[in-house]
């Protein structure tokens, strides 16, 4: 198989066809999953979350081209969470990254959808075509969005969250869940002022947790701070490599479920269309003989025997 060859290469063709193939035809998908599995699992996967408007993409350009001088070689995956048809966040992003992608980073959009564990299947499979492809780290940025945001920290090795002191809400953002997932914290666009005070706020807040994050400022504007978070991170990546192995099976446990839960709600959809059973207590609920609860009810004691 060709492809395999020019992906082990690490040609940008092949990556971009690979990761084409994982989003889109998940028949092939299979067949280049079985063939590059045993080679995955090795990269330390960095993510990066936080409010939209952070810059978290102008941060992860700078970083990324910091940590290839450092003897890395990272890949970034952006998670666009809105659309795959209208691409909002991809051109974004890819402008604001040109001076990494130019440098040899490689970076790639990838749609999420609406399926259970949807971004964490093409985003685990993307990332397994960048591991055998030979990058690592592999960083994948996110908007902070909720359940993507907690799906990103599942899949990293290392979380970093972005705050921006120019986002009045920042303060409120930060107790707002982020508090549990990161590694470090970063306030970005530290030329702006409020930053010593959000500084202050997020170490008081989060700095005396159990899990004791590094909390750190950046400026892409100013260039300043960037040099630090990517010796950070690379010194990170040593120290969560021993942790990687464990983290691992949790991972492929939380993968395997999702599988499971995916194979078996197509199923019932399959089944649904042509079940008499569920036709019928459909018909008693849109004519409001029985409540939708004890329809439910009747149509899963009927497909769980």
């Amino acid at each position: 198989m060709d492809l395999l060859v020019d992906l082990k290469k690490g040609k940008r063709g092949a990556i971009a066809k690979a990761i084409t193939i994982v989003e889109n035809d998940q028949t092939e998908a299979k067949k280049l999953l079985k063939k590059i599995f045993k080679s995955s699992g090795n990269s330390i996967i960095i993510g990066i979350t936080g409010p939209a408007g952070a810059g978290k993409s102008s941060l992860i350009n700078k970083t990324a081209m910091v940590m290839k001088k450092l003897g890395t070689k990272p890949a970034v995956l952006a998670v666009d969470p809105t659309s795959h048809v209208t691409g909002g966040a991809i051109l974004g992003d890819r402008v604001r990254m040109s001076e990494s992608t130019d440098s040899g980073t490689y970076i790639r959009s990838i749609a999420s959808r609406g399926a259970t564990g949807a971004v964490s299947r093409s985003l685990r499979n993307s990332i397994r075509v960048l591991e055998f492809a030979g990058f690592n780290p592999i960083i994948i940025e996110s908007v902070g969005a909720g359940q993507t945001e907690v799906e990103i920290s599942n899949i990293a090795d290392i979380t970093v969250v972005v705050f921006n002191p120019n986002t009045g809400d920042s303060i409120q953002t930060i107790k707002a869940g982020l508090t549990e997932i990161g590694d470090i914290y970063l306030v970005n666009k530290s030329d702006l002022s409020g930053t010593n005070q959000l500084f202050d706020a997020v170490r008081d807040f989060i700095g005396d947790s159990v899990r004791n994050p590094v909390i750190l400022k950046t400026s892409v504007k100013k260039n300043s701070g960037i040099t630090v978070f990517a010796k950070t991170l690379k010194d990170m990546m040593k120290s969560k490599k021993q942790f990687k192995e464990a983290k691992d099976k949790e991972r492929l446990e939380a993968e395997l479920k999702d599988i499971v839960l995916n194979n078996i709600k197509e199923k019932i959809d399959e089944l649904l269309v042509t079940d008499k059973t569920f036709s019928k207590y459909l018909k008693k609920l849109q004519s409001r003989e029985i409540d939708p609860f004890l329809a439910g009810d009747k149509i899963t004691k009927s497909l769980v025997k």
